[in-house]
């Protein structure tokens, strides 16, 4: 008779699986002035044109929006309103008319905000 649920099992040690960093695409929403709000996508790879999907997004959404150059984020778009949702469907749709063979796994999108 062996007793198993003796064996020391440290939870906060760490993880010998999986040590490579996942590249996230990271869809956020800042709080301007009053009610206005911007919806900020950063992590894309360079398989991806920042210009056409800002170009994609502004005539889905109706909105403005632009592409900032950032020294740590390197290129991220940005647009008025909070499109969080919407961009993420965007980017997960594997319809032609949308991203196509393109799309992203869900797994690979993380939404931040309230």
């Amino acid at each position: 008779m062996s007793i198993e649920n003796l064996k020391v099992n440290d939870p906060f040690a760490d993880d010998v699986g999986e040590t490579q960093p996942k590249n996230y695409v990271h869809i956020r929403i800042q709080q301007r002035n009053g009610r206005k709000t911007l919806t900020t996508v950063q992590g894309l790879s360079k398989d991806y044109s920042p210009k056409a999907l800002l170009k994609a997004f502004k005539k889905e959404y109706a909105c403005n929006g632009t592409i900032i150059q950032d020294t740590e984020l390197g290129e991220v778009i940005q647009l008025q309103g909070d499109h969080r949702t919407k961009v993420f469907e965007f980017r997960t749709n594997r319809d032609k008319d949308k991203m196509g063979k393109y799309a992203l796994p869900k797994d690979s999108i993380k939404i931040h905000g309230f």
